[in-house]
């Protein structure tokens, strides 16, 4: 095994590779917070392009996207329709309700996505006594779904209850090119009934930071003064907005490479003692595994892993394993190896 841990821990883990580098290093700058800075712009236009939005903003991360967009959609008191697992409501240190003292009506639904029954089920009827639903979240792809994909017609009719009932539409889309690759479905097509939406650069896409933040002119310029309130605007930025760039020109194709990645992963792993693993849940570049037969808890299989050069992730009984760009089918081989030891010691 070679002697640089192979890390799938996130797909956050990506390093920039040595072009990215360079496209970087050569990055025409200016003053963003002017709108001055070429690269910067030229990132924006892009992802507006990309997206079928009027403009588009560039942000430090996914989450400053969406506890923005959050604050433009709501007022205190109000309620956001989301699964019960979405990254606003579990992994943003609150910001929902500290931020925008907005609450979210997490849903079941299996992946990570819920039905549109469901969804129209709870929608709150106007009255004195109950939080006005005023937002429809999805998260595309479905990071504790497993990765899964909301498919097209389940994103149009969301697309359609919301405009029914006057209620504003965002998706958290830290992996909506992931999605795309794995579904042949255009970003416009899953963007075109969102009144907001913003793609990760710094996961599958290889970047070492950002998120580009997408919706109408006046969206985006609401969105530019909650930036310069919250201190995301970065002067010259056109650094690593370059890095974005880059990828969207070289990186999003690729992406394919991880889904398949991850299911040869997924697939080793079915065949391993104490492991059970869903097959149906892998389509994009997560695998979620549950290693309840093995006799060991998430912190011990990971902190063992770890010593043999693997980087997982887990809480419970449950791991999560993530491909992406600096994991090759050689290291996922080796992972695997290394998991068929772990497990096979257990079992003796």
């Amino acid at each position: 095994m070679s002697d640089r841990p192979i890390n799938l821990y996130s797909d956050t883990q990506t390093q920039p590779s040595e072009a990215m580098r360079q496209a970087m290093a050569q990055a025409p700058v200016g003053d963003e917070q002017r709108g001055e800075d070429p690269s910067v712009n030229r990132l924006c236009d892009m992802v507006a392009e990309l997206l079928g939005k009027e403009a588009a903003v560039f942000m430090p991360s996914g989450t400053m996207c969406n506890q923005i967009a959050i604050h433009i959609h709501c007022r205190p008191g109000e309620e956001i329709i989301a699964h019960k697992s979405a990254h606003i409501l579990n992994f943003e240190g609150g910001g929902t309700a500290a931020f925008s003292g907005a609450q979210v009506h997490g849903l079941e639904g299996d992946g990570g996505i819920y039905s549109l029954e469901d969804a129209r089920a709870a929608v709150r009827p106007i009255d004195r006594y109950n939080p006005q639903t005023r937002l429809i979240a999805v998260e595309q792809t479905s990071n504790q779904g497993g990765g899964t994909i909301w498919p097209l017609e389940r994103i149009q009719g969301l697309g359609e209850l919301a405009a029914q009932h006057g209620l504003a539409y965002h998706m958290d889309g830290a992996r909506l090119l992931n999605a795309v690759v794995a579904s042949g479905v255009p970003a416009k097509a899953y963007a075109a009934p969102l009144d907001s939406v913003w793609l990760d650069l710094s996961k599958g896409l290889g970047c070492p930071v950002g998120a580009v933040l997408a919706g109408s002119g006046a969206f985006i310029e609401e969105a530019w003064r909650l930036k310069q309130r919250t201190g995301g605007a970065m002067r010259q930025a056109g650094i690593i907005a370059a890095a974005g760039v880059y990828a969207l020109q070289n990186n999003v194709q690729r992406l394919g490479e991880d889904h398949a990645n991850a299911r040869f992963l997924a697939e080793g792993l079915r065949n391993l003692p104490g492991i059970t693993v869903d097959l149906e849940t892998v389509q994009t570049n997560i695998v979620f595994f549950d290693i309840a037969g093995t006799g060991m808890d998430a912190e011990r299989f990971c902190t063992l892993l770890k010593q043999r050069g693997i980087i997982l992730g887990g809480a419970g009984e449950r791991i999560r394993a993530v491909t992406h760009l600096d994991v090759t089918r050689a290291e996922i081989e080796a992972a695997l190896d290394a998991i068929r030891h772990l497990v096979t010691e257990a079992a003796a």
